[in-house]
């Protein structure tokens, strides 16, 4: 059995699916400290040609605080631009439709917690591109031992997932060791995404959210993309 644990983001990069892909297991990890200017509620997309960032606000951001402590601003005027933002700039695509009611749903039921939205934004685009998995929620497991760090907490869920192969995105290479979960009985491999160019756009768009990805191809392509990267 194979495991992967992770932060949620809002509408992340298809690395992440792929990552989802590759296990049997997922986890999302949301009882850590939330990261300023991560991609926990922030994303880009190509806008004309060029990167466009979006940031759903949340209230009082902090370091100090979990990732499901931190709440969603839904006073801002963030969202009703967001939405007139990708009106403008997908209108024309072919999957425009489609695309839009997913992030319409995601956002109707205004959650709490940026960790439902994001979990919600990842879990809605699995419905549609047919990617099931066994998925579980850290903060709601009460059989983790939350208080280790790093490499140990991962090993530990794991474990109790009762899996020994443990992959984890390309970002963890210089974080973790290979021969440090070989010694916790547990095989270690990294996740790397393959290029994949937008022709309409005519650019990579590996890296950006999975709602521009969608919006020119269909679930079908999508899936295609989920095996298009290596295990190192």
């Amino acid at each position: 059995m194979k495991i992967a644990i992770m932060q949620p983001y809002a509408f992340p990069y298809i690395g992440y699916f792929q990552l989802i892909h590759s296990v049997d297991k997922f986890i999302f990890l949301d009882n850590v400290n939330f990261i300023k200017k991560g991609w926990i509620n922030r994303n880009r997309i190509v806008a004309n040609g060029n990167e466009y960032y979006f940031t759903i606000p949340c209230k009082s951001i902090s370091q100090n605080k979990l990732i499901c402590e931190t709440i969603i601003d839904w006073e801002s005027d963030f969202f009703g631009k967001f939405i007139k933002t990708l009106h403008y700039n997908y209108k024309h695509s072919p999957y425009f439709n489609n695309v839009i009611e997913i992030i319409l749903k995601v956002l109707e039921n205004e959650p709490i917690k940026i960790s439902e939205l994001a979990i919600s934004s990842i879990l809605e685009f699995c419905k549609y591109i047919g990617l099931e998995r066994d998925f579980k929620i850290s903060s709601s497991q009460t059989n983790y031992q939350n208080e280790l760090k790093g490499a140990d907490r991962l090993i530990d869920i794991a474990k109790k997932e009762n899996c020994l192969t443990y992959i984890n995105a390309i970002g963890g290479v210089d974080l973790y060791s290979k021969e440090y979960f070989e010694k916790k009985s547990l095989k270690l491999y990294f996740l790397k995404t393959n290029l994949i160019e937008n022709f309409d756009q005519n650019c990579y768009i590996s890296f950006y959210s999975i709602i521009d990805l969608a919006m020119y191809n269909s679930p079908k392509t999508i899936a295609n993309y989920l095996e298009q990267y290596e295990l190192i």
